[in-house]
């Protein structure tokens, strides 16, 4: 059953982002990521759009506007949902490889299920070094260290205020 729900869930994300390209173009912005999750009683469908300036209110109400016309035109979600346009934020997520490019260089925090070898904490920051399709190498404190992808819950762009 968890099975199916997961590639329900990527399907409305791969569909929801097929519909979103030419809106993003149209606005001048690009798909950063797309998100179909249950919280709680509720499920979301959120759109996070980025731009090199970075993305705006309005950006946000454009995009909005025009994906939830598309979606109710073509009306493969049969849950109701909350639609939500936005920026990925400064703490963004990086999810695909494609984050994880433009990230190189990047101080990163990362969350592990469990503490890895060697560290007490299941969260370690660091520079982003580079990536290959079973690790993530990170500069912590001046070593250069590869931890197995499958072992990370979630790598950030870190933010201080």
């Amino acid at each position: 059953m968890k099975g199916k729900i997961v590639s329900r869930h990527s399907d409305y994300e791969q569909k929801t982002e097929e519909l979103l390209r030419p809106i993003a173009e149209e606005y001048g912005v690009e798909i950063y990521d797309v998100e179909y999750v249950r919280e709680g009683a509720d499920y979301y469908l959120r759109a996070y759009i980025d731009k090199q300036d970075g993305v705006n209110i309005g950006d946000c109400e454009n995009v909005s506007r025009a994906l939830s016309d598309a979606l109710d035109a073509a009306d493969f979600i049969p849950d109701a949902y909350i639609l939500e346009v936005s920026s990925p934020g400064l703490g963004r997520k990086l999810t695909k490889d494609k984050h994880l490019d433009r990230s190189i260089g990047d101080e990163v925090d990362i969350r592990f299920y469990k503490p890895p070898d060697g560290f007490k904490t299941k969260d370690i920051s660091g520079v982003l070094d580079g990536y290959d399709p079973e690790h993530i190498t990170v500069n912590v404190d001046g070593e250069t260290i590869s931890f197995d992808r499958k072992a990370i819950a979630q790598i950030r762009l870190a933010f201080d205020f």
